[in-house]
């Protein structure tokens, strides 16, 4: 087995490891790029928790992502070009409907690991009336370190293609508009991606947004959050020893 796959293994049954409520049966989704043009991603109908080699599929990253412009597209398509973008052409498996969606964080040389789960508090949330208002609400300095300044929230759209096509136009323009890469994408009753260079990287961020969710729905027992101001965020997000430390926790040369 190779070391991106046993990599990627260790960490899907962590994220699923149900004492720590990131996900539970069949939920979550995990993968890991291989090369320019080729990533292990979770198969349909597999359980993080014991997941291990056989729960992934070696998958096309170019072969997947050109279903995205295609308008018409519907769900027999999207069913064809998962089957097609398959590297094993023998393959029986079936690659997880958010396919497309990891295949877009991918693309980018700085993330080679990707994590979407369900978390408890997280959830609770993105789940509420306020989850946007919220979202990109900043609460201490390490929650910036590990969340990045700002995440990319998602209204709820239908998952699989519909949420992938949302996934690209919103990361295109928290680029333009930020000048660089998100560390988390939020969705409205849906759930939480974090990505990363490193498989730590993306649990440490998982595990740092679920305690700052934690912290978020205990404010509202105390009159409500105490959001820092933008620009002790930017201070915090821009300071060298801070990003030193970043470097540190995520796992990242």
């Amino acid at each position: 087995m190779d070391n991106t796959l046993q990599q990627l293994i260790d960490m899907s049954r962590y994220l699923g490891d149900p004492g720590k409520d990131f996900a539970m049966l069949g939920e979550g989704n995990t993968s890991a790029k291989i090369d320019d043009d080729t990533f292990y991603v979770k198969a349909s109908g597999t359980t993080l928790s014991t997941i291990d080699g056989a729960g992934f599929v070696k998958v096309s990253i170019s072969k997947v992502t050109g279903i995205l412009d295609d308008p018409a597209a519907g769900d027999d398509d999207v069913t064809r070009v998962l089957k097609e973008a398959c590297v094993d052409p023998s393959e029986t498996r079936r690659p997880s409907v958010e396919t497309v969606l990891h295949a877009i964080l991918l693309q980018f040389p700085e993330f080679k690991f990707v994590g979407h789960t369900h978390p408890v508090y997280t959830n609770t949330i993105l789940c509420s009336k306020s989850a946007e208002d919220i979202a990109n609400g900043r609460l201490f300095p390490d929650q910036i370190v590990s969340m990045g300044p700002r995440s990319i929230f998602i209204p709820y759209v239908d998952p699989g293609l519909t949420l992938a096509r949302e996934v690209r136009q919103r990361l295109q323009r928290f680029i333009e508009d930020e000048g660089m890469l998100p560390l988390t994408i939020v969705m409205q009753n849906h759930g939480l991606i974090t990505m990363a260079d490193s498989p730590k990287g993306v649990i440490s961020c998982m595990e740092m947004t679920e305690k700052a969710a934690r912290i978020l729905v205990g404010t509202y027992a105390l009159g409500g959050p105490n959001f820092l101001p933008p620009e002790q965020v930017e201070r915090i997000f821009s300071r060298p020893d801070e990003k030193y430390r970043m470097k540190s926790i995520a796992g990242a040369g």
